[in-house]
C-alpha cells in the first residue's frame, strides 16, 4: 500500500468514526426526528460515514469482484443521497431566507410608535 493510499485508507477510516460518534451521541442527546433539520443532520452524517467505509472497504478487498461491484452500487446510492440531501439543504435555506424577509418588510412596513 503507498503512502496515499494510507493516507487516504485512514482518513476515511477517521470519517466513519466521526459520523458514527455524531450519530450515536445526536440519537441519545437530540430529539432529531422531530425536526427537518435533525433528520437533515442524521442522514448527512450517516451518507458521509458510509462513504468513508466503501473506501476502507474497496481498499481492503480490492477493486475486482464481486464485493467491489456490490460496494459501487452501495456507493452510488450514497452519493444519490448526499445530491438529494443539498437539494433539501437549499430548499430549507431558501424557506427561512423568505421568512427573513417577509418579517423584515413587515416590521418595516409597520406605523412607528409616537415618541413619549
Amino acid at each position: 500500500m503507498t503512502c496515499a493510499e494510507l493516507a487516504n485508507v485512514s482518513v476515511s477510516a477517521l470519517i466513519v468514526l466521526c459520523a458514527g460518534v455524531f450519530v450515536v451521541t445526536y440519537h441519545r442527546k437530540a430529539a432529531w426526528r422531530s425536526t427537518p433539520v435533525g433528520w437533515y443532520l442524521m442522514t448527512f452524517a450517516g451518507a458521509i460515514g458510509g462513504l468513508g467505509l466503501y473506501t476502507v472497504l474497496i481498499t481492503i478487498t480490492g477493486t475486482d469482484g464481486a464485493p467491489a461491484a456490490i460496494l459501487r452500487l452501495i456507493r452510488t446510492a450514497l452519493l444519490l443521497v448526499v445530491a438529494v440531501l443539498l437539494v433539501q439543504a437549499t430548499r430549507m435555506v431558501l424557506r427561512v431566507q423568505r421568512r427573513k424577509e417577509t418579517a423584515d418588510a413587515d416590521s418595516s412596513s409597520s406605523p412607528a410608535s409616537p415618541a413619549a
